[in-house]
């Protein structure tokens, strides 16, 4: 069976066992402060574990992309050392929400490893929670009963709590768990190792591994750390996709398997390197190297691809850190080890696509989108690699020249700091010139560097405190009062801050989502107000934030929303949808929303477009938007909608989102988006719209940037203001353009004359300091104080050496606009024969002026604050050079 083949069979038996078949969520996600990536394919149902989404159907199935690199599940460094181990991956699962549990779960999983996939059941080992007593939780005993229906007793395992007791985090829902194993050994390593499966089970053997885990979340984990029920059984399966192929095509690798082996075939055609699978035997070191580094780039361009698909960049912060950081770990390994000196992993984007396409059509559809941003991102990191090993160079010149042969490890962080120098790179390049690197100085600095970070990102939640139970009802769309009661609130620390976050059974607050700033506002009783300074969203309802909690927080209360804020918000969203509409009618249907931010000041809007955007084109936006308000045209709003019959009414879905089976969908005349933020009423709302700047954001992504309403009427008393101030530096002149360009072309003509006086007196004051120059052993000194300015200065220094070219000695200090510079010039023969260096001296000397400065070995300049020190300054010059 082929890679598609065997995805398409789990949908279709699960689909047989009546579960729904969802689609994939995006891999990164947007609106969860508390993941930056899909870790696992539950997370998309955490708001359905909590009990605060509906959990119809109680049955799905799908194949989920994942991302594990940082936090808790993090595989980054095993990757391509392995035969198993990915960033990327798939995760096959089907889950029950309070239907069926432990028993259904086994006997599905049974079925469909044995009687469907034909694998053999003498090679399959599970494991069982053996129990904590500590948490007074037994054995997993229920468990064991309904796999002793499908396994011989020896084949079930006792797992510790942290192979068997599955938890989303420090809190959150979590229970034991069943992990399935296959010993897909070999008979003749079978022989030669001399043990059974079961003696390998999570021991890290290569051959005996995890493919499917069965979780049965049963608690939640609170912030004292202990356990209670939750509200309805759940089970959320999760098999890797990648390690099910491997088993099933009779590989010993998940890189011999057709996931992987076009990308691979690719790679060598490129490289013209050679890749050996598993089945050829030991290798040398050297082809050890290129298989990993192979194996390496094949899985991070998966990453990095699907990650630009869904949405996250390459950046600086964040999930945009990560993605770049996986690129340039894959950049480095195919430099190192696959001599690739020019961008690479970009030339492997339409194998990936012609392989994964079809089955994740956001990939085809964003190909060219997804090349380039990798190739501009490999180009500048390989500029990066070219100075650092540069700056490693030159490390390694002054240990040689002091005779050292260990490298700082402070100077290793900084390579790696800096210029995303992995330390294992530079002690590559360092054990290749006979030094080492003091690893141990380079974790303490790494250890410093974590500790900054993890203090800065500190965030400390107390447990929910429960005053009723129910479900938050949002009805924002239609009210912005609405009476209310609290149904929990928690105490939240962070940076010594503390605050509190309160859920409402009713509230008529928009959460932070999609690029929409929370709303703020007040709720309030007669007995006092509490002011909500934000309000965010989390588990698909608003949170909302407070500095103080009520003092009765089960009495009733009236929430009301800052209307003023939110109106402005709401004109901005909306303005951003006549924006995306305006830009694929005048640059082209190519363009699609890369992100949005969306507050009461301003709207930011990130498109896909390949080159900057013309200022007529601007114009035209401008126009087509603008002309759209004044239409006043009224919000056609439909909720809750089927998602195909919303495709219907002409919505646009966005690689990236999420969408659930009901969608909302918002129209203004030819403008129809999937949206579930707070718009305008009507287009004319809005008032005016004015873009403000237009730029590049990555490769293939820009940026606009505007304004609407009050901030337009605003911008346009600013713009009316300069004008003004302007007009009167010209004494209101009525053709200020004109005058304007009178000015211009006088200032030019009165500079050339400025430049020539100036030529002519650094001409004549370079004869005269020669003719005045004293001779001290024989080398000519020419020193002078001068107010002048200080490229001036600089070319009579060198207009003074083409004078006296040999045996020459010239200081010359200035002052200009209160501030002194020094400039010093020394002849070859001074430089080379008497070993003087003028970087040195006028470094040196500079600190009389409170100063300091530097150059080349014949010329050097510097800077200072006290004019009152330049004499001493130009005298300490001639004493340093010992004549």
């Amino acid at each position: 069976m082929t890679a598609n083949e065997i995805r398409d069979s789990f949908k279709k038996f699960f689909e047989s066992k009546q579960h729904a078949i969802v689609p994939s969520a995006p891999m990164v996600i947007k609106d969860d402060p508390t993941l930056m990536f899909t870790n696992a394919g539950m997370n998309q149902w955490k708001d359905i574990i909590l009990g605060t989404r509906d959990p119809e159907p109680r049955r799905r199935a799908d194949t989920q992309k994942c991302l594990r690199v940082s936090g808790k599940h993090n595989d980054l460094e095993e990757v391509g050392h392995d035969t198993y181990h990915h960033t990327m991956f798939e995760m096959l699962g089907n889950w029950s929400f309070g239907d069926y549990f432990k028993e259904g779960a086994i006997d599905m999983a049974w079925e469909y490893l044995v009687d469907v996939l034909k694998l053999n059941p003498e090679d399959l080992y599970v494991t069982v929670f053996e129990g904590s007593p500590e948490e007074n939780i037994p054995r997993d005993d229920e468990a064991a009963k309904y796999w002793a229906k499908h396994v011989p007793e020896d084949h079930i395992i006792n797992g510790n709590k942290h192979d068997n007791f599955w938890e989303m985090g420090d809190t959150g829902p979590c229970g034991p768990c069943s992990e399935i194993h296959v010993d897909s050994r070999t008979p003749e390593q079978r022989k030669a190792s001399g043990k059974s499966g079961r003696e390998l089970v999570n021991q890290d053997d290569p051959q005996v591994i995890e493919i499917w885990n069965l979780v049965f979340m049963q608690f939640n984990r609170k912030a004292d750390g202990s356990l209670e029920k939750l509200s309805m059984n759940v089970i959320d399966t999760g098999m890797g996709f990648e390690r099910l192929v491997r088993m099933l095509q009779g590989k010993h690798s998940n890189y011999d398997t057709d996931i992987f082996q076009p990308i691979i075939k690719a790679e060598e055609q490129i490289t013209g390197l050679k890749y050996t699978t598993f089945e050829e035997g030991e290798v040398s070191k050297e082809q050890d190297d290129i298989n990993v580094a192979m194996r390496v780039c094949a899985d991070h361009l998966r990453a990095v691809s699907f990650s630009i698909a869904d949405g996250q960049l390459p950046s600086n912060a964040k999930a945009g850190y990560v993605i770049r950081r996986i690129l340039r770990r894959a950049v480095r390994y195919a430099y190192t080890f696959l001599n690739q000196k020019e961008s690479f992993l970009y030339k492997l984007v339409p194998t990936l696509v012609a392989e994964m396409g079809e089955a994740f059509p956001e990939l085809k559809a964003q190909q060219q989108l997804i090349s380039k941003v990798m190739k501009e991102e490999e180009d500048a990191f390989l500029r990066t690699l070219d100075k650092g090993i540069s700056l490693l160079d030159k490390a390694m010149d002054e240990m040689k020249g002091k005779g050292e042969k260990e490298l700082n490890g402070e100077q290793a962080f900084r390579l790696f700091d800096t210029y995303g120098f992995p330390l294992d790179l530079t002690e590559l390049i360092c054990r290749e010139n006979g030094f080492t690197v003091n690893e141990e100085q380079f974790n303490v600095e790494m250890q410093k560097q974590k500790e900054r970070a993890r203090n800065a990102a500190a965030v400390e939640n107390s447990d929910w405190v429960e005053i009723a139970q129910g479900e938050q009802q949002f009805v924002g769309y239609d009210y912005t009062e609405y009476e209310c009661h609290i149904l929990r609130y928690r105490k939240v620390t962070q940076k010594k801050n503390e605050f509190y976050e309160l859920v409402l059974d009713y509230t008529p607050f928009y959460g932070e989502m999609g690029g929409q700033v929370g709303d703020q506002g007040v709720i309030c009783n007669e007995a006092e107000t509490i002011d909500i300074i934000d309000s965010k969203r989390e588990n698909n309802q608003t949170v909302h934030i407070v500095k103080q909690l009520p003092k009765d927080p089960s009495a009733q209360f009236m929430a009301c929303v800052d209307t003023e804020k939110r109106d402005a918000s709401a004109a901005n969203h909306t303005a951003t949808h006549l924006l995306d509409y305006a830009l694929k009618q005048i640059l082209g249907d190519h363009v699609e929303q890369k992100g949005s931010f969306v507050s009461p000041d301003t709207l930011r809007f990130d498109f896909s477009h390949f080159e900057k955007v013309s200022d007529e084109q601007i114009r035209e936006v401008e126009r087509m938007v603008n002309d759209m308000i004044r239409q006043d045209i009224q919000l056609d709003e439909h909720r809750d909608v089927p998602f195909d019959e919303a495709k219907k009414l002409g919505a646009i879905a966005l690689f990236g989102e999420k969408y659930g089976d009901k969608v909302r969908v918002v129209r203004f005349g030819p403008s129809c988006e999937f949206c579930g933020g707070i718009h305008a009423k009507a287009t004319g709302k809005i008032g005016f719209f004015k873009i403000v700047s237009e730029s590049s954001v990555a490769a293939g992504i820009r940026r606009i940037e505007a304004k609407t309403g009050k901030e337009c009427e605003e911008l346009l008393y600013q713009t009316e203001d300069i004008l003004k101030a302007v007009k009167a530096f010209f004494n209101n002149a009525k053709d200020l353009q004109g005058v304007i360009a009178k000015y211009i072309e006088e200032h030019d003509s009165m500079k050339k004359d400025i430049e020539q006086f100036q030529a002519q007196r650094v001409q004549a004051l370079s004869q005269e300091l020669v003719k005045k120059a004293r001779t001290v052993n024989g080398v000519t000194v020419v020193t002078g104080k001068f107010d002048m300015m200080p490229n001036a200065a600089k070319d009579l220094v060198f207009k003074v050496r083409e004078l006296h070219p040999e045996g020459l000695v010239c200081v010359v200090g200035t002052i200009f606009d209160s501030k002194p510079m020094l400039n010093v010039m020394l002849s070859d023969d001074m430089v080379k024969d008497h070993g003087l260096n003028a970087g040195q001296l006028v470094r040196e000397a500079a600190k009389l002026m409170q100063g300091g400065g530097g150059g080349q070995p014949h010329f050097a300049s510097a800077g200072g604050k006290n004019p009152d020190g330049l004499s001493a300054a130009i005298d300490k010059v001639i004493e340093l050079c010992k004549l």
